[in-house]
């Protein structure tokens, strides 16, 4: 069966087992092909890993360190070392803990788990 046809069959109500075998089958290719992408880092994932590293070295016995401060000693935008940092903090590598800054309130700053 095509998938034309098996949409067309769906379209006009005609749900027989052999349609009923066409969707089981698809959606087992489907979640192969999904859990194959999902074992697989992405390019952004990887290129990531080293600035990743470049954090932890910086973070290194000191106090927590806000995301400003990690960026500008790494040259990084703050956007992008605090996108990181929230990662790192989801898969336990850092803690995060609130701060007060002079001038401007309250900010997350961030440490070795």
């Amino acid at each position: 069966m095509t998938n034309r046809e098996f949409f067309e069959m769906v379209m006009n109500g005609e749900v027989t087992e052999e349609v009923k075998a066409h969707a089981e089958m698809s959606i087992e290719k489907l979640n192969a092909r999904n859990a194959k992408r999902a074992s697989r880092p992405s390019k952004r994932s990887v290129e990531n890993e080293p600035i990743k590293a470049n954090i932890r070295e910086h973070l290194t016995d000191k106090e927590p360190t806000t995301a400003s401060e990690i960026a500008s000693g790494l040259e990084l935008s703050v956007q992008k070392v605090s996108a990181l940092c929230r990662q790192m903090v989801a898969d336990g590598v850092l803690n995060v803990s609130e701060v007060k800054v002079k001038g401007k309130g309250k900010q997350k700053a961030y440490a070795i788990a």
